[in-house]
């Protein structure tokens, strides 16, 4: 019974991941790709409207295709889906966490909280050099069963050698197949390393600016306070929790007064 139920438990988990992944995914290329065609001009001006529905679906369905061919790819290649698919997984996701990470350490330093930038900082730092590590060796590792372009050589001389067989492929048809595919790969992953590097670098120079005053302001609006009372901590006192009974008393179309707190609630 244990075992039906981790097994379940374990579907569960890798489909929900793989979903959730796949469509906050698809949402951010979608829009990177739209905002990106925008900006080049002309005719191309309208995709930078997220609200243009052709826009939008074009630019889905393009998404859709590049990281189903990927799937397509990586279950169909001779060297097992898993060997394929999970290393740019991995790297594609935890530098997207990177991005993140470095969006978020700007935006504290631009709100004038430098001394609570190490909290995202250190965070960010350790994914950079665990995820670029590893991006290294699967670039440049001289070992084919890491690096992807160690690979893509050892196949390209087995083909011009004339064999038909080799390694993981058992006939010509799959050793091109392994050809196209650590190519791509390969590339894939020098795209997503550099990608990654020009945002951190602009990053660092955007940081650095708003400590020294000449960054650009901010461009978000200005904090409006919740009209909702809510305990100031996980676990409400017990002057907060008679304020709570005092705040749910009152009728629902009486204008409540801001608070952020038991105390400002309290005056």
């Amino acid at each position: 019974s244990l075992k039906a139920f981790w097994y379940h438990f374990a579907i569960m988990f890798e489909a929900l991941f793989i979903l959730t992944t796949v469509d906050a995914g698809t949402r951010v290329a979608r829009f990177m790709l739209s905002d990106g065609l925008g900006n080049l001009g002309g005719p191309l001006k309208k995709l930078r409207n997220p609200s243009w529905r052709v826009g939008a679906w074009t630019c889905s369905v393009i998404v859709v295709a590049a990281w189903g061919s990927i799937l397509l790819m990586g279950v169909t290649d001779p060297l097992g889906g898993i060997n394929t698919l999970f290393p740019l997984f991995g790297i594609a996701n935890q530098l997207l966490a990177a991005i993140a990470l470095t969006v978020v350490t700007v935006v504290v330093i631009k709100r004038g909280l430098a001394k609570w930038a190490w909290i995202p900082g250190i965070p960010l730092l350790w994914d950079l050099t665990v995820t670029m590590t590893a991006s290294w060796q699967k670039i440049f590792s001289g070992d084919p069963k890491v690096g992807y372009w160690k690979q893509h050589s050892q196949y390209v001389a087995a083909k011009e050698a004339g064999k038909s067989t080799f390694g993981a492929a058992k006939n010509p048809d799959q050793i091109d197949a392994v050809i196209r595919n650590t190519f791509i790969q390969g590339t894939l992953s020098i795209v997503f390393a550099a990608l990654v590097l020009i945002v951190f670098t602009a990053g660092v120079v955007m940081a650095l600016r708003a400590l020294r005053g000449t960054g650009r302001p901010l461009t978000e609006d200005e904090p409006v306070p919740s009209r909702i009372f809510a305990p100031s901590g996980l676990i409400p006192t017990a002057a907060e929790k008679e304020v709570q009974k005092q705040w749910d008393a009152l009728p629902s179309a009486h204008a409540r007064p801001h608070a952020r707190s038991a105390g400002t609630a309290g005056h």
